[in-house]
């Protein structure tokens, strides 16, 4: 019975645990283009800029399946809106489709129905994650002295002196 009650324990604290870490490992879902979504007369260059990219992020396409697709180029076919030879085509048929950043290299995005040439076109630049938070530099000599000898004897001093003070 004791060793079922430790082993739920254990199970609970890796649950816990795992809540815990998960907001840290998983990636930010962007919604392209924000409110106005993956459609023309939007400047994606701009919107892009204002976005920070990360590997494990999302990027959310929402836009009219009847007149939009996604398309993922080259740097090449991105400058020049080539739509024939894509790397991927992302497009579902639905106008809600989602593309993970799980490759380290920068990504481009067109559409192929012509508003490309419009600046209906997406590249979006992975960053490098940024690095943990350094951790606060060590204590020098002295205060460690101070720390762990003045403070414990000062302490110890105190106490006995306040002890002798009782019993007279």
């Amino acid at each position: 019975m004791e060793r079922s009650k430790c082993a739920t324990a254990v199970a609970l604290a890796f649950c816990a645990t795992l809540l815990v870490m998960l907001p840290e490992v998983s990636g930010k879902r962007f919604i392209v283009g924000g409110n106005m979504g993956w459609t023309s007369n939007v400047n994606y260059t701009l919107w892009a800029g204002n976005q920070t990219f990360y590997f494990g992020d999302w990027l959310f396409f929402v836009y009219d399946r009847n007149q939009n697709d996604i398309l993922e180029v080259n740097k090449t076919n991105y400058v020049s809106c080539n739509a024939e030879h894509p790397v991927h085509n992302y497009t579902t048929g639905a106008g809600r489709d989602v593309v993970e950043l799980n490759v380290t290299h920068d990504r481009y995005f067109i559409t192929s129905k012509g508003s490309c040439y419009g600046g209906m076109k997406l590249h979006v630049h992975l960053s490098r994650i940024p690095p943990p938070p350094r951790a606060a530099p060590l204590k020098s000599h002295s205060s460690t002295i101070r720390s762990q000898l003045v403070i414990p004897a000062v302490v110890t001093i105190a106490a006995i002196w306040d002890s002798l003070l009782i019993r007279v």
